[in-house]
């Protein structure tokens, strides 16, 4: 039995690995994610959550109004799904096409949930293994899984003509078919051996699906592509930081950009990875992206000699039939604090100074709320919404930070606000066009800023240029010498140098000093209402809705709805901590509230709970469940008959022969992280066989009658 530590690679070559079992009842397929409102049998008046912002706009406000503050306090749980999803923090946020719900979880899982009644109908694992590297008796590394800077998180998936399309942590873009779940393309859209991985929510414009990439962190060149919905063939790729100018530009935005780059700074990647946030204007045929920091973090370090350092921590606006630059407006110019732009996009019509103006708003993590103009990117405002100690403001005229002396820091460290972690994250910010107002759940954070001047970039960790050793401070006294004819004692030696813990990034700590959620007029730059929480770090998105509503999620699992122009709590139910956005739809004519929720492994299953006004449903205890197994280990005996026990796999002869026939190249979770019918998994072992599984056809037969039976359909 040869040993492995690789999940399922011949299957996902094959394009059918992870499928899981098929939908009972099949939904409609709807022509596009825009127009999928309506299917056979449905009310009129249902409205799906077809986009990741519910809108193209990004706004995550809904029109619907059979919720609101009158009944909002009867609303009680329709339903709760567990999501079996593997360690890390649910930041999935929900699409509804329909009655079907599309939603991920951490390591790129996408699961298929019949809207009526909470039942799984398919459920699709790409099997990444999850730890990065291993290290051989020799010392020699090599990659299994994706570096991940925060956690193994998806942001969600896109919808469009009857295919669900996701971004997977190994860098693939995957088109799924939306009955099934069985994969219909697959494209690599980076390296598997480069330091990139997807973990945002892709977008389906004009029939090109178009997802971003994540990475900064470790040092890899930002980009956004376009593939072709149908195919998966690629149509453009829009750079955000320019390459080695001795390889040639791939366009004029990029030549421009490059005159605001010092040093080699190619040799570094640059960063500027857009990992979240994106809107789309079909009016203007512009979609904006947020980019994200630089890599390393120093300016110093990366660009020695200064420059903006563009397309760095910027909004960009692109054609997204043909990726051609329009314009961008740079939030963090020579970004030094790893303060990304890649949070929420809200489009809007704001009347300001007597005229209607097009804008787009952002809150990035630098703690400044952005209006701009999204016609011309012309800067219009910007005032603080948390603590902010970089800047002292964003000057009016030329929309460039007004930087403070300290935010130039050097070697020795300083503390500034926000820290790394940011004011704002990828947590959903919803705009009320009835209130007039946006909503941010955000954070006070002050971190500790220093670039280590011995940085050498290594493939494979996190290259933020932070020094990792510090020498302990020696006293200015001990130096001080008298005018006196004794001879002066040496300065002690200094103290060894303390060695610091390992660096995470965006994982909270010490720097998060408390959570808020914050109502935001945008037109006068002022803040309406504030409520603050007693546990620290950013909380749930926000869904807004016509109903006067405002939905969200506090760190001590509290989900409440609170009047949208006021902020009174109006109901509160107690879920798992570790919320992601919040949607809402109608159904047979019936308005439903759906979140993820959830921390698997640590606090509380991954969970989807949907309510609805009258619902009776009891809340499920939070009680934390073991996750399903890691499929990275190495396939001893033991380990195989542990984790068929764990799943009730029956000890029958055909288990002995699933556990011969399929270990030699896969781990025992190849079998036990799927559920399918047996026409299904007779396609799964006969691409097995292809590959070379050493099985008699009767000995096939054994194996997909016992998979059929009791790893089939729940």
């Amino acid at each position: 039995m040869r040993r492995v530590a690789l999940a399922a690679v011949a299957l996902a070559a094959l394009g059918i690995g992870g499928v899981a079992l098929v939908a009972r009842q099949a939904p409609t397929a709807a022509t596009s994610a825009a127009a999928a409102t309506q299917g056979a049998g449905r009310s009129a008046a249902d409205r799906d959550w077809p986009l990741y912002g519910g809108d193209a706009n990004g706004s995550h406000y809904s029109p619907l109004t059979q919720i609101t503050t009158q009944n909002v306090a009867q609303l009680g749980l329709a339903w709760s799904t567990d999501l079996e999803t593997f360690p890390g923090q649910i930041e999935g946020t929900p699409l509804v096409v329909d009655g079907t719900i599309y939603v991920t979880g951490p390591w790129s899982v996408v699961v298929a949930v019949d809207a009526r009644t909470g039942k799984v109908k398919w459920r699709w694992d790409p099997q990444i293994p999850h730890p990065t590297f291993k290290v051989d008796a020799r010392g020699l590394r090599t990659r299994l899984g994706p570096s991940l800077c925060c956690g193994p998180v998806n942001r969600g998936v896109a919808y469009h003509n009857g295919k669900v399309f996701v971004g997977t942590l190994d860098s693939r873009l995957v088109a799924l078919d939306a009955r099934t779940g069985r994969t219909v393309w697959s494209t690599q859209v980076a390296s598997k051996v480069d330091d990139y991985s997807i973990s945002s929510a892709p977008r389906v414009i004009k029939g090109k699906v178009i997802t971003g990439i994540s990475g900064s962190e470790f040092g890899v060149r930002g980009f956004v592509a376009a593939y072709d919905a149908e195919t998966g063939k690629q149509a453009w790729r829009f750079w955000t930081v320019p390459g080695d100018p001795a390889l040639g530009f791939e366009n004029a935005a990029m030549e421009r950009a490059a005159k605001t780059w010092n040093g080699p700074w190619w040799k570094y990647g640059g960063g500027g990875t857009p990992w979240d946030g994106m809107a789309y204007d079909a009016e203007l045929d512009l979609l904006y992206i947020g980019t994200g920091n630089g890599s390393p973090w120093s300016r110093e370090l990366r660009s020695p000699g200064g420059g903006d350092n563009l397309y760095l921590c910027s909004i960009v606006a692109i054609r997204p039939s043909t990726g051609e630059y329009v314009w961008h407006y740079q939030t963090t110019p020579a970004d030094n604090w790893d303060y990304a732009s890649t949070q929420p996009i809200v489009l809007a019509d704001l009347r300001i100074d007597g005229r209607t103006r097009k804008v787009l708003m952002q809150a990035p993590k630098n703690g400044f709320f952005y209006v701009i103009d999204r016609v011309t990117g012309q800067f219009i405002s910007a005032q603080p919404f948390a603590k902010v100690t970089w800047a002292s403001g964003i000057d009016p005229v030329t929309g460039r930070p007004i930087e403070t002396p300290e935010a130039n820091y050097g070697p020795e460290g300083t503390r500034l606000s926000p820290g790394s972690d940011g004011a704002h994250s990828w947590h959903a910010m919803a705009y009320h066009p009835g209130a007039g107002l946006a909503y941010i759940p955000g954070q006070e954070t002050t971190g500790t800023y220093a670039w280590d001047p011995d940085f050498q970039h290594q493939m494979g960790r996190m290259n933020t240029g932070r020094p990792r050793n510090r020498p302990a401070p020696v006293d200015a006294a001990t130096h001080q010498g008298g005018a006196t004819t004794a001879p002066v004692a040496p300065p002690p030696t200094p103290a060894p140098p303390v060695r610091r813990g390992p660096q995470i990034v965006g994982a909270g700590g010490g720097q998060q000093q408390g959570a808020f959620l914050a109502a935001w007029d945008p037109i006068t730059q002022k803040e309406r209402w504030r409520l603050v929480f007693d546990k620290p770090g950013i909380t749930s998105g926000t869904l807004a809705t016509a109903g006067n509503l405002l939905f969200h999620g506090s760190n001590d699992g509290s989900f409440k709805a609170y009047t949208a122009d006021t902020g009174s709590t109006l109901w509160s139910v107690a879920l798992a901590p570790g919320f992601a956005n919040p949607i809402t739809y109608t159904l047979d004519g019936v308005q439903y509230v759906t979140v993820a929720t959830g921390r698997s492994g640590t606090q509380a299953p991954g969970r989807l709970y949907t309510f609805k006004v009258g619902g009776t449903m009891p809340v499920p205890p939070m009680t934390p469940v073991a996750p399903p197994e890691d499929p990275s280990g190495i396939n001893t005996a033991k380990a195989i008959r542990a984790e068929f026990d764990r799943v009730g796999l029956p000890d029958e002869p055909a288990r002995t022969l699933v556990q011969q026939m399929c270990s030699g190249c896969h781990p025992p979770t190849v079998v036990t992280r799927v559920r399918q019918p047996a026409d299904a998994w007779r396609e799964t072992v006969a691409a097995m066989a292809g590959r070379g599984m050493p099985a008699t056809p009767e000995q096939r037969e054994q194996i997909i009658a016992y998979l059929g039976k009791h790893r089939g359909p729940q």
